[in-house]
């Protein structure tokens, strides 16, 4: 990789002739491999540089990406123009796009904001855009909010290899599908920002929503959600903007990059026994040992699934670790906006293929677990009751997804402010049927009801 700045020289083969002489000043992307993307300047003009590195598919890539710009500025949809591509010094194949100046990315902005109708403005800009593509038979095969760009109240779309252009607009089910992808943004106790988007949407498509296409948009909603959880766990397993993944001959381990930011991942790995031996033991068992501790000026858990013989690790071997299960769960949630202490990290330390022992890592939170909360003197009868409520309602959000937690007990429940934590996440499943999840549902009712009856007689009957 060279070092920034330099000239990258591209035979250009499109739109403008001969050989064309870009500096690279900053790398916005690298996908190892395959792609990396530049922010840079031509001819004393802002521009994005693209450069396809895949050993096979590079030139498919380059085709894609041309095309999908080519096709979306003849349809007059706002995105980056493009200028032209060719070939570098390496034989490497290229585009040179229009750089959309002093935009932002729509999902970091998102993101970054705290008002709930600064969210909502923002999500209709990108909704009203997206129903300008669908009425140009334009679809996004990979629809989320850092796929687009905002200027001046203007969305732009970015990511064309990503398009698919048709010869008509889509039908009512494919166009209120993706838009059902596109407000999973927003909590499905939100309904009403939803089905603001919706109206919007239709609005533009001059379409009057039936009460049988609502409900198809809802469990679209359902649907999507499921789809996207299924890709985002798969994604906190590997290498990617919010993670890392690292790998030596004794252990494996995936970090939260803010978390590893400033750690070096193999040292925080030799001391983490010695660290947890030192800190402040929060739970000392056969099967788990809990610690809490500080590091980096940040108050963390870690609990160690501990070594139990050669046959339980082949087990868990098989089953994945529980430290593995505990950091996808955890994924899950907050993909949910369920609320769980955030994931930090999980290590499986390894002989060989075999797990020997595995560790989750979480930031610590101070919120009172629910066990504290209900024996206290201090805590009325009217509370206790308010906050089982918010139980039921979280145990119902769960079964909307089937999910059962499978250790739902007051000590695994925190109170936060106006939420609830839930946490020990290792046994928590998702059901495929029904018969299964509504067998695990009363089980969690039941282990529930038993903690809760010396503390809380309307838990007995509350479910």
């Amino acid at each position: 990789m060279h070092e920034l700045p330099f000239q990258l020289l591209i035979n250009s083969v499109s739109l403008v002739s001969g050989e064309q002489s870009i500096t690279c000043t900053e790398l916005l992307r690298h996908i190892p491999d395959k792609r990396m993307v530049y922010d840079a300047l031509w001819n004393d003009r802002e521009v994005i540089v693209k450069v396809f590195s895949h050993k096979i598919y590079a030139k498919r890539h380059f085709k894609r990406e041309w095309r999908g710009l080519t096709l979306l500025n003849k349809r007059q949809l706002s995105a980056p123009k493009p200028l032209f591509y060719g070939k570098t010094e390496d034989g490497s194949w290229a585009i040179v796009m229009e750089k959309i100046s002093n935009s932002a990315s729509v999902f970091d902005i998102f993101q970054q904001a705290t008002d709930m109708q600064k969210k909502l403005n923002l999500m209709i800009l990108v909704c009203k855009e997206l129903a300008k593509q669908h009425s140009k038979a334009v679809m996004q095969a990979d629809l989320h909010l850092g796929n687009f760009l905002i200027r001046d109240g203007i969305v732009f779309a970015i990511d064309s290899a990503q398009m698919h252009f048709y010869f008509k607009e889509p039908g009512k089910n494919k166009s209120l599908s993706q838009l059902a992808l596109l407000t999973l943004y927003f909590s499905d106790s939100d309904i009403e920002s939803v089905e603001t988007l919706l109206k919007e949407y239709a609005d533009v498509r001059q379409w009057d929503i039936t009460k049988a296409e609502e409900s198809y948009f809802k469990q679209q909603r359902v649907v999507q959600r499921k789809k996207t959880i299924r890709k985002g766990l798969k994604k906190s397993l590997r290498t990617s903007k919010r993670n890392l993944k690292v790998k030596s001959k004794n252990y494996s381990a995936v970090f939260d990059r803010q978390f590893c930011r400033s750690t070096d991942t193999a040292d925080f790995f030799e001391q983490i026994d010695f660290l947890m031996d030192k800190g402040k033991v929060l739970k000392d068992g056969n099967t788990c040992f809990v610690s809490k501790i500080k590091w980096e000026e940040k108050d963390i858990v870690i609990k160690r699934y501990n070594y139990k013989g050669f046959f339980h690790s082949l087990r868990h071997t098989k089953k994945k670790s529980r430290a593995r299960r505990s950091w996808l769960n955890a994924q899950r949630l907050e993909m949910l906006s369920i609320n769980t202490p955030t994931p930090l990290a999980f290590i499986e330390k390894r002989k060989g293929w075999l797990v020997l022992c595995s560790y989750f890592i979480a930031e610590f939170t101070n919120a009172p677990s629910l066990y504290t909360l209900l024996k206290s003197s201090d805590t009325t009868e009217n509370q206790r009751t308010e906050v089982i409520n918010k139980v039921e309602k979280l145990i119902d959000r769960l079964g909307k997804y089937k999910i059962t937690h499978g250790d739902l007990k007051h000590t695994n429940i925190f109170v936060s402010k106006d939420s609830l934590l839930l946490m020990d996440l290792d046994a928590m499943k998702v059901h495929k049927f029904n018969y299964t999840y509504k067998r695990r549902r009363a089980s969690d009712i039941d282990h529930f009801k038993k903690y809760g009856k010396r503390y809380l007689a309307a838990a007995t009957t509350i479910f």
